[in-house]
């Protein structure tokens, strides 16, 4: 059996999370960055997540904090508190770090991170993505991973609200 101490100690501050980037980049490693509320896992999350991994070396993921998902989303959500949302992402095998961020969008976490790629859903185009320029203009790239269809946290939350499931 794994030992599951590790799983926390995944997720960081942003200053921990740059000291750890430089630590990696002296080996010579590359840096994957993605975002999003996470707020209800799904089979959606893990593809992209996976898709995200096999980006670079290291996979860093951005969750949003609480207040930044309730001014995106609405007064109802999230579902799942940030620590809760940090620690599973964290419990990931894909996922090497988990920084929350307050803002609604990553633009001040990856521009202090400057990731090689930038990872988003294919349901974005490079000028939609928050802080493509930045990374591109940083000599790093885009990365656009396909949806998986079908799956989507409002979308379960509305089955759960109708059905009862």
């Amino acid at each position: 059996m794994k030992n599951a101490a590790h799983i926390p100690h995944k997720i960081t501050t942003l200053s921990q999370l740059q000291h750890l980037i430089a630590g990696w980049r002296l080996t010579g490693k590359t840096v994957a960055f993605t975002n999003g509320c996470f707020d209800i896992l799904h089979e959606g999350h893990i593809f992209s997540l996976s898709q995200a991994a096999a980006e670079a070396d290291y996979l860093v993921v951005g969750v949003n904090s609480d207040a930044s998902v309730k001014r995106l989303k609405g007064p109802t959500r999230p579902i799942n508190n940030e620590n809760s949302r940090a620690l599973l992402l964290a419990a990931m095998v894909m996922t090497d770090a988990v920084v929350i961020f307050e803002e609604d969008t990553p633009l001040n976490l990856i521009t202090a991170i400057m990731p090689d790629v930038l990872v988003k859903g294919g349901d974005y185009t490079v000028e939609q993505i928050v802080g493509a320029k930045e990374v591109i203009a940083n000599g790093g790239r885009v990365a656009i991973n396909p949806i998986v269809e079908g799956f989507s946290t409002t979308g379960l939350i509305e089955l759960i609200k109708t059905q009862g499931v």
